[in-house]
């Protein structure tokens, strides 16, 4: 006899419908075969699935039994499949009535005594299911909240095969299930404790309020990375659609296995200089995972000391940078992950850190610097909106009483730039920074005497068409930071300051 369920195949973020046939053959050598293009984890669903079911007062048929999990081009991989090929065996031997299975989604690992295990993309799951009008999704009890925050379905929580089976048959009743909670979390690090670099400071500002890329040089010690963790405590609170986009992601990658909640704090990763390419922008055998690189969607990258990481993988970030996604191409198919984060770059004006230092002499060669100034490339420096040289805290600064502005004061005036964004471009998802080009011409205003200084600088700094609509994009973002509607010519002129300092700075070294 033959039966039809259906499960999910995780492709990047985003899951797809998988329909699992089970076929029973009335006669023939007991033998279990699964196709449909199944990975190494999937084909260990035979054991799994027999050991459970036997645990679950049930007997594996002695017969020839065939499970085709379709469509049969796309690659299955994950342990998720168990519950569905298990549903699916005990209505093609007529355990279960087979039409019942209709309209269900069944995900869910099996441990060899019937339970069910915690899997990841439980939220990708959901979101298909109510995609495809689907009735509901039968998933583990420890995902359940998870599944629940996608509203317009059923979520049914089970803890064993046993429960599954008798939720089909109509045996059992699942109980009620509450959405995940959307925990507020509050970063401790304030930028008040911050002494000195006000240029700094407001360059973090504008880099929060449209979501700008920073680069920060300087001597170690000078504060680069305490500048950079206090970037998002001035960020403004994710919005609903935001938090469901970053919590896929981190359900996709398995990192909500310890908590059932909705995330709402910006991602802050930083990841160690040795890192692969495949840590960062995503990769590894068999189904691509996400990297650093997306696991900073609507957050922040922080790579500290980036000159040491491998030129490589510092140029992977090219892609992302520009259009905040990443394509990883791979003999299935492209998977595609969400990367819409803010790079806060830091790095030493050479490898000895101390080139230009007030305090400390040089020890690094002409070639050393050559080298050092090499790794990050025109077309990624072209890419990286606002640049700073950060010097050393006086001592006046350092043992000031008064301190400066806090966190709170700033993300105000960043929530309502950002609110002027949203009120412009209609998505809570678009900044100044990674709006289409066409839609920031669109609404950019500018002003006659801006437009001239713009030009100018054009002639002046060899600025390229790339070059041109960034700091078209950073002046945007300093006129809503001031609530203004056109771009004046003060904006133009911060902006190039910001863009531009590090180049001018390194000229004058």
């Amino acid at each position: 006899m033959l039966a039809k369920t259906e499960s999910v195949a995780l492709v990047g973020s985003d899951a797809r419908l998988v329909e699992a046939e089970v076929h029973v053959a009335p006669s023939g050598l007991p033998t279990f075969r699964l196709v449909g293009l199944p990975a190494k984890s999937v084909m260990e669903a035979e054991q799994r699935t027999r050991a459970a079911l036997e645990s679950s007062n049930e007997t594996w048929p002695q017969r020839r039994i065939t499970a085709n999990l379709a469509p049969g081009a796309l690659r299955k991989e994950g342990t998720h499949f168990d519950l569905a090929i298990a549903l699916g065996v005990l209505a093609a031997a007529q355990r279960i009535d087979p039409t019942s299975l209709e309209g269900w989604v069944s995900v869910g690992e099996l441990a060899l005594d019937g339970s069910l295990r915690p899997i990841r993309g439980v939220l990708a799951a959901a979101i298909e299911c109510r995609r495809a009008a689907r009735r509901g999704l039968i998933c583990p009890a420890s995902n359940a909240p998870e599944a629940a925050l996608i509203e317009g379905i059923e979520v049914i929580p089970v803890e064993t095969l046993r429960n599954a089976a008798d939720f089909i048959a109509g045996k059992w009743t699942a109980p009620p299930v509450s959405p995940a909670e959307r925990n507020h979390q509050i970063c401790m690090d304030d930028l008040c404790e911050v002494r000195g670099h006000e240029d700094a400071k407001r360059g973090l500002e504008v880099a929060a309020a449209g979501g700008h890329h920073l680069l920060m040089i300087g001597s170690p010690g000078s504060g680069k990375t305490m500048l950079a963790r206090r970037l998002a405590g001035i960020l403004p609170e994710m919005s609903f659609e935001e938090s469901m986009e970053v919590t896929k992601l981190y359900s996709v990658a398995g990192l909500l296995a310890d908590r059932a909640s909705l995330i709402t704090a910006r991602p802050f990763r930083a990841p160690h200089q040795h890192i692969s390419m495949a840590g960062l922008i995503g990769g590894g055998t068999g189904l691509a995972r996400p990297g650093e690189a997306s696991l900073a969607d609507r957050g922040v990258l922080f790579m500290d000391e980036i000159s040491l990481f491998r030129r490589d993988v510092i140029e992977s970030l090219r892609g992302p940078l520009e259009e905040g996604v990443i394509r990883l191409a791979r003999s299935g198919g492209v998977v595609t992950y969400p990367a819409t984060f803010t790079l806060i770059a830091a790095t030493n004006p050479c490898p000895c850190g101390f080139k230009e230092d007030k305090q400390k002499s040089c020890s690094c060669s002409a070639r050393q610097i050559r080298e050092h100034d090499s790794v990050l490339s025109g077309p990624l420096l072209d890419r990286i909106d606002i640049q700073l040289v950060l010097d050393r805290v006086s001592r006046s600064q350092l043992m000031a009483v008064e301190e400066g502005e806090s966190s709170g004061s700033v993300r105000e005036r960043v929530e309502k730039a950002r609110l002027m964004q949203i009120e412009r471009y209609g998505s809570s998802m678009k900044t100044n920074a990674n709006v289409q080009k066409r839609e920031l011409i669109t609404y950019l205003d500018l002003e006659s005497p801006a437009r001239s200084t713009l030009g100018k600088a054009i002639d002046t700094y060899f600025l390229s068409g790339r070059g041109m609509t960034r700091v078209l994009r950073v002046a945007r973002t300093i006129a809503d930071i001031e609530g203004s509607g056109p771009v004046r010519e003060r904006h133009i002129e911060r902006a190039l300051q910001l863009r531009l300092c590090a180049a001018e700075e390194g000229e004058d070294r």
